[in-house]
Order: structure tokens, then sequence, then C-alpha cells
């Protein structure tokens, strides 16, 4: 009797665990792979990750890919919206039910372009008598911080959109050759201008938002691509949109390669007995400087893995290249000051003439 109670019991926990699961809906944190504590941007870099993954286009032998695809738009549209995320964790997704859901492909769309030519083949494998649209490329200027850490930029675009309107219109016009028979053997051969008849379009200018990933190690311009996202053609495809990456100019620090060099000065006193500090980097945290013997002016201190992360293994820094000035009193010494220096550096006179050009 006692082990029937038992089992009974045991049934109804795992009844009452079944039902708090699906009562609770899906836990969009475990779908994005983020815990949830995420920071948005956090939430955007696993979306995009995942996005290119499960793309259904990518996935056509998978009968789960379209669900799949759907959980993770989802999941993003929830988690990215500050006021969605704070239902979503105080309600589930049962709260969030009477919302508006966008489309995924929307969702999709807006870091990539137009995916329907995502997937098909590049742009160079394409029909090439199908007319395109003119490609747009635009500079995008980024902070030698967002190359170290990495952002998602959001850029909003008012992108012409070729939408139906009355009437018809003259299309794909083409030149052929056209026979006609004057006589008996006796015939003519002219080229005309022959075109289809295709419903009439408009250009109507839609805005869109855009999330341009600036991912941590970025060079100088490269370029971001968005299929799809150019110039439309009314009888063809749209061009693509390129972003491309313009670093600025940092008042610190200097960029080469994976590289970063800066210059520090000191006091005549800190060359001669040492000093430390520390030097506040593109990301907030402090690399600490300590000198225990003579700094002589343009000595270098390298500082490994304190450099950038390499583009395209971001395991792998650079490194902080620190180049040391020495800035000198500016008052004027006393001879008793003078003698007091010369006592104790006890230095001889050095005065060698070279050509500091060549390295002798």
């Amino acid at each position: 009797m006692a082990a029937t109670g038992m089992n009974l019991r045991g049934v109804c926990c795992l009844l009452l665990c079944v039902i708090t699961a699906v009562l609770a809906g899906r836990d969009f944190y475990k779908i994005l792979g983020v815990s949830k504590t995420a920071s948005i941007r956090d939430i955007k870099k696993a979306y995009r990750k995942l996005a290119l993954q499960l793309h259904p286009d990518r996935n056509p032998d998978d009968p789960q890919a379209q669900d799949k695809f759907a959980d993770l738009g989802a999941a993003y549209e929830v988690l990215s919206d500050e006021e969605k995320r704070k239902q979503y964790d105080t309600y589930g997704e049962d709260g969030l039910k009477e919302g508006h859901h966008g489309s995924h492909n929307d969702i999709f769309s807006s870091f990539f372009g137009d995916f329907g030519f995502m997937f098909g083949g590049n742009r160079q494998q394409q029909d090439q008598n199908i007319p395109r649209g003119n490609d747009i490329i635009l500079d995008l200027e980024v902070t030698l911080e967002e190359v170290y850490s990495g952002n998602f930029v959001e850029v909003v675009r008012n992108k012409p959109v070729a939408k139906e309107a009355p009437g018809k219109r003259k299309c794909n016009c083409r030149q052929e050759m056209r026979t006609t028979q004057l006589g008996p053997g006796r015939f003519q051969m002219t080229q005309e201008t022959v075109c289809d008849d295709c419903p009439n379009v408009k250009l109507v200018n839609e805005e869109r938002t855009l999330e341009v990933e600036i991912e941590q190690g970025v060079r100088d311009e490269m370029e971001y691509p968005f299929i799809g996202e150019g110039e439309p053609h009314i009888d063809g495809e749209p061009g693509d949109l390129r972003f491309r990456i313009k670093v600025l100019k940092h008042p610190l620090f200097e960029r080469q390669g994976d590289d970063l060099y800066t210059n520090v000065t000191i006091s005549l006193v800190e060359a001669l007995v040492g000093f430390e500090m520390d030097i506040v980097h593109l990301d907030g945290h402090k690399v600490h400087i300590l000198r225990d013997k003579v700094t002589k002016p343009g000595a270098r201190m390298w500082k490994k893995g304190e450099g950038l992360p390499n583009f395209d293994n971001i395991n792998i820094r650079g490194s902080l290249i620190i180049t040391f000035d020495v800035e000198f009193p500016q008052t004027q010494l006393d001879e008793q000051q003078k003698e007091g220096i010369q006592s104790i550096l006890k230095q001889s006179s050095v005065q060698k003439v070279y050509n500091g050009l060549q390295g002798y």
C-alpha cells in the first residue's frame, strides 16, 4: 500500500512538472544559448550566429528546420525588446500571447539583407541576363573601442521598394529579327524592338533598421554586405548595400595590424629612479606599468596580449607597445645643484658624433 502511494506521488510530481513546462512556454534564453543576464549585444551576437546555421534554406533535409528558425526569431524578438523581456521574465511566454509578433524573415533580413538571395548561390552565380540595380557603398565610421570589444550598430535606411500601381507598362524589351516575305523567293529581315506588358509599379520609400555587427578586430576598409538592400530595378533584382569600415583615429592609441602603440611622458626623476603607473585600456581595464631601472628617452616596453584581437581568431591578440618620453625640468640649476648631480651620477662626458639614421 505504501509503495502504491509512493508511485502515485511520483506520477503526480511528473505530471506537475510537465504541466508547468507547458504553461511556461519556450525557454527563449536556452534557444539563443545565452544566460538570463545576457546583454543586448550578447543576444544580437547569438542570434546572428544561429540564424545562419538554422535557416531552413541551409537545412533542407531537416523537417524541423522551419520550427527551429521560428523559435529563434521569436526568442530574439522578445529578448531584444526591453519591455517584452521584462514581461517574459515575469510571466513567461504566456504573458506575451496578446502582443504583436513580427516576421522572423524581417528580423533575419535586418542582419543580413534580403534572405531570398542568401542561399541560392552567390551573386556571381545568378543569371547574368537578369538586370540588377546598382550597388550602394556606405562608409561606416567605427571607434577603436568598438574594434577592440565589438559592437552592433543600428542603421536606419529609407529604402525605395517597388509596389504595384494601376495600369500596365512595357517591360523586358529586347531586339528580335522579323522575316517578311516580299514575293516568291524574296524575303526581308528587319530588327525590331519587342516588349512584354507587365503590371505597372511605383517606388515607395520604406524605413528599414539594419543591424551591422562590428566584429572584434575588424580591419579598415573591410565591407559588410547586405544582400538585396541596394538600389531597386523594376525589371530585375535590387543591388546590394555594402558598409565599408572606416576606423576613426584615437587620441591615445595608434593601430598597426593587431598591435597598439601609445606614448607615455615621464619626468626626469621617474626616468632615473623608476616608477609605476596604470594605463586605462580601450575597454576600461587597467594595464599596470612598473619600471625599477633607468628609462631612456625613446625606450619601449612590450605588453603581450594587450593589443587588438585578431579578426580571424579573437583568442589571439597583438601587443601594446609603449614608448617613453622624458620631460626635463624647465628650471635652471645653480652651481651647487650641478655639482651635486655630478657627484651622484659619477658619469664622465660622452660626446659622440654618429649617423643616427644608419643606426651606428
